[in-house]
């Protein structure tokens, strides 16, 4: 399965579809990619003369990019009409942040399976900016059925 085949499949779309590349993936891990667009709707109120991105934003790119699309390659999902049959749900996230993200800056995400049972996805995930300095990191849980 493709970068490209991940991408498409996955259940998100404008404004809220934060991965633009999987650089690599295998059964156990994912490094992808994603720019945050300076026009995303949030960065208006968040905050007000300074905007940043929000830790929830960070959280959800290192899940879409870390835990969906690792599931998605995991699991051999092969098209967005087989992801209908498969309901997605985030179990836990528990994320330490050490930098802010700004409008405009791409990020890399990589993520390592700690376990894959029982429909139940843990991985340990880090979040790194352009300068490859850690933005943030921790684990997230789902589960896919």
């Amino acid at each position: 399965m493709t970068s490209k085949e991940i991408i498409s499949i996955l259940p998100y779309q404008y404004p809220f579809l934060f991965v633009d590349e999987i650089l690599s993936v295998n059964e156990n891990t994912i490094t992808g990619s994603y720019r945050y667009d300076e026009k995303l709707p949030f960065y208006e109120g968040h905050f007000k003369n300074n905007p940043i991105t929000p830790g929830v934003i960070l959280t959800e790119t290192m899940a879409q990019i870390g835990l969906v699309s690792l599931g998605i390659y995991m699991m051999n999902v092969k098209s967005s009409a087989a992801l209908d049959d498969i309901k997605i749900a985030l179990t836990s996230s528990a994320i330490d942040f050490f930098k802010p993200v700004f409008p405009g800056e791409q990020v890399i995400v990589k993520s390592e399976k700690e376990y894959f049972r029982l429909n139940k996805l843990k991985c340990k995930v880090q979040m790194f900016n352009e300068k490859e300095e850690l933005v943030c990191r921790g684990t997230i849980s789902g589960m896919m059925k």
